[in-house]
């Protein structure tokens, strides 16, 4: 193998860069030439194809930066239909007039899904990437819960096993995640202080349609209740909780997961339901339909006695971390990770993998290590991957917190989370007065420069 393609695909995480950077760096030492494909999978859908040189004469381009957040390949949610043979002929065909022997793909689910067509062609694998955590299992036997309806091939899932062992879990944690998590924690000590001073209820939405691992995360900034779309939301105990805490503090901070769900299973989000090309849902109300709830249930006259506000609207404010959590500089543990399996990728290129994910394992004993999984241990007995739910057991439903496991399964990722260059940059580069006198320099700008097009009759 001498020479291998790579794209990133879906939504940008923080930790794309990082990924590209040991992809390239593992290539260099197996002196493996590297095309980057611009824009996910949407280049190998046109013609001309858009690609670049990542390492010529086996050196990294100097764009390539591992501390850069988004991707200097640029990303889309162009989708690939695997059964559509002419599409998928057209794919392979281009990567064969590019000389391509072995194909990374950088992304989540709906990036594997596209590149299990293509593993019938040449070695294929999946880096993974999402801050949603999402990609993954809890454990081996996971996907034999979901039951499909064979009359309108809806879903339903039968919980099995109750209770885990941390040590199970296939792909412990995603890069971007960490990041993510990092913001989201900034975000709500910095929205405290805000309700602190003026007496209020603060709600701060976060992503993750269906798992909530970035709600349980964001207990690092100290929310006062979280709550996580695995649990529907108990209105009765959250509105005591809220009095509760609001007669001691005088303030209430409240972190809510995007696709957070009532007793019926309704998304309080899904008020204005829409999807984004790859034909997810995209929330866009869970923190204003709380705050509508919480503003009847808890009445004015509960804050007028307080003799803080007016009215429960007035006291009840929402919050969107939204795409800030996704974007910026990874921090140490996301770097370096994503970093190693980018690496991992190639090797198992090497050694032949078809449609194979690297992953990051972590036991109690021997803490995080890279290691392969076939795609289709993902599966469920129809084909479907589907998004892992953070566990149950990670959250403690009568505190709106993370029980016990949850604190564990997030301590070795936090711990050592963020490096002493990740401070120093804080210090030394935002307030550069450089930045008062010269524009945004973009590192499209010069990605340009190095783009080819491949030409197809």
């Amino acid at each position: 193998m001498n020479r291998i393609g790579v794209l990133t695909a879906g939504g940008d995480t923080p930790a794309l860069n990082a990924t590209l950077h040991g992809v390239v760096a593992r290539a260099n030492e197996l002196r493996i030439e590297v095309f980057g494909l611009l824009k996910g999978y949407h280049s190998l859908l046109t013609n001309p194809v858009p690609y670049l040189r990542l390492n010529p004469l086996f050196q990294p381009i100097p764009e390539l930066d591992p501390t850069y957040g988004g991707s200097i390949l640029g990303s889309s949610r162009a989708y690939v239909d695997s059964n559509d043979q002419n599409v998928v002929d057209g794919i392979v065909e281009r990567l064969e007039k590019l000389s391509v022997n072995g194909l990374i793909c950088i992304g989540g689910d709906g990036t594997l899904n596209a590149m299990a067509a293509l593993a019938e062609h040449f070695p294929t694998v999946l880096a993974p990437k999402t801050i949603d955590n999402d990609l993954g299992l809890n454990y081996r036997s996971e996907p034999t819960e979901w039951k499909k309806n064979q009359q309108n091939g809806a879903y339903s899932r039968t919980r099995i096993v109750n209770h885990m062992n941390l040590d199970d879990m296939i792909n412990y944690v995603t890069p971007g995640y960490a990041t993510a998590v990092f913001v989201s924690a900034q975000g709500v000590q910095r929205i405290r202080t805000t309700a602190e001073s003026h007496r209020r209820v603060a709600i701060i939405e976060v992503m993750g349609r269906q798992s909530g691992y970035l709600a349980l995360g964001s207990a690092y900034g100290q929310p006062d209740l979280i709550l996580v779309p695995e649990h529907p939301l108990r209105q009765e105990a959250l509105v005591q909780k809220i009095k509760d805490i609001y007669d001691v503090q005088k303030n209430v901070v409240i972190v809510i997961s995007e696709g957070i769900v009532d007793d019926a299973g309704t998304i309080l989000g899904n008020m204005n339901p829409t999807k984004d090309p790859s034909g997810n849902i995209v929330y866009n109300g869970a923190a204003e339909s709380l705050k509508q709830i919480l503003v009847r249930d808890l009445g004015d006259e509960y804050f007028i006695n307080q003799r803080e506000h007016d009215s429960a609207s007035d006291a009840i404010f929402t919050r969107k971390v939204g795409h800030t959590q996704r974007g910026g500089r990874p921090i140490l543990f996301d770097r370096f990770y994503a970093s190693q399996l980018g690496g991992k990728s190639i090797d198992m290129l090497l050694e032949g993998w078809r449609n194979g994910i690297a992953v990051l394992q972590h036991t109690s004993e021997e803490g995080f290590a890279l290691d392969s999984i076939d795609a289709n241990m993902l599966r469920d007995p129809w084909g479907e991957i589907h998004p892992r739910y953070m566990h149950a057991s990670f959250y403690d439903v009568g505190r709106f917190q993370p029980s016990e496991i949850g604190i564990q399964y997030l301590k070795p990722i936090f711990s050592n989370a963020i490096g002493a260059d990740d401070v120093e940059t804080i210090r030394s580069q935002l307030f550069d007065s450089s930045h008062l006198t010269q524009p945004y320099s973009s590192v499209n700008v010069d990605i340009r420069k190095r783009t080819h097009y491949l030409e197809l009759p």
